[in-house]
């Protein structure tokens, strides 16, 4: 009975919208009958074409991304030993995608869910996930969300994230030069300058000792404007895996203080390294205590 009135309903539907072109259609050939010197021509439009060239014709190709360009070079490559470094995701021995034993659980424990529905989630996304989420960065017994300072919105990925994050400070944020790592993830200076960020960097890996160039880190950013944007990476930092010690975290945490700069925080891969570090602290613990405001 219910899918006979669903089929109903697309029928009652289906004419209802061939009747209203019927409508237009009788209501046309009236007005131009109604006028014989007019002539009803449709206007051009964003899909239509003027003469034989298309209006998007002038827009120039993007340029590839350097980062999914090297997956394209992998699977175009023949070799048998070929290793894909591009994107930082579970690989099988034989190079293949893997599926988490727990992502896969989930799915089933979802997709037998009878009370799951399908409605429009709120304009901030899912409450269950923002609240966890929540707790995993800042941690369960974070003082900060016992008082309820903590909003959380959820959002399509990482650059996702980015973008909206930047884009509300470009909008509500007094000042919008942001600080990011030299080098950094090839989307960051992207994302901020087309949100509306004027993107400046400070100094982070040394190629000489492979490792991080903390004197000039601690130099660019005593030298950055009073409340500017520093974009920082949690924990295994992208591209170079190279991260500050928790005796450097605090030394940048105090000099971010003292200079009243807002910490905006990209955190891709904390819960990779905890699963290699199951007693790795990440530096949200020791930032956020020192700062009432941050990303």
């Amino acid at each position: 009975m219910e899918n006979a009135n669903m089929i109903h309903h697309f029928l009652s539907a289906d004419r209802r919208i061939r009747t209203l072109a019927s409508h237009l259609s009788d209501h046309s050939s009236t007005m131009a009958s109604d006028n014989p010197t007019s002539t009803l021509s449709p206007s051009p439009t964003a899909g239509s074409y003027v003469g034989s060239a298309s209006v998007f014709s002038a827009i120039a190709q993007a340029p590839e991304d350097s980062i999914l360009g090297v997956t394209v070079a992998f699977n175009k490559d023949p070799s048998p030993v070929k290793v894909n470094l591009g994107v930082g995701a579970y690989r099988t021995e034989e190079g293949k995608p893997l599926v988490l034993n727990v992502v896969r659980k989930a799915e089933q424990l979802l997709v037998n869910d009878p009370s799951r529905v399908k409605e429009y989630l709120p304009i901030t996304g899912l409450a269950d996930f923002n609240n966890l989420s929540a707790r995993l960065i800042f941690g369960a017994g974070s003082l900060a969300i016992q008082e309820n300072r903590v909003a959380t919105v959820q959002c399509l990925s990482g650059t996702g994230s980015l973008r909206v994050g930047s884009e509300f400070l470009a909008r509500n944020y007094h000042e919008k030069v942001i600080y990011i790592p030299q080098p950094t993830w090839g989307n960051h200076p992207k994302v901020f300058t087309i949100s509306g960020l004027v993107v400046k960097y400070y100094r982070y890996y040394d190629p000489g000792t492979r490792g991080l160039n903390f004197h000039g880190l601690l130099e660019d950013l005593s030298s950055a404007p009073q409340g500017a944007i520093v974009l920082l990476h949690a924990c295994a930092h992208n591209p170079t895996g190279v991260d500050p010690t928790l005796e450097q975290w605090e030394q940048i945490r105090q000099l971010m203080r003292s200079k009243g700069l807002l910490p905006f925080f990209d955190s891709a891969y904390q819960t990779q390294v905890l699963s290699c570090k199951p007693n790795f602290s990440t530096p949200f613990y020791y930032i956020l205590d020192a700062f009432m405001s941050w990303l």
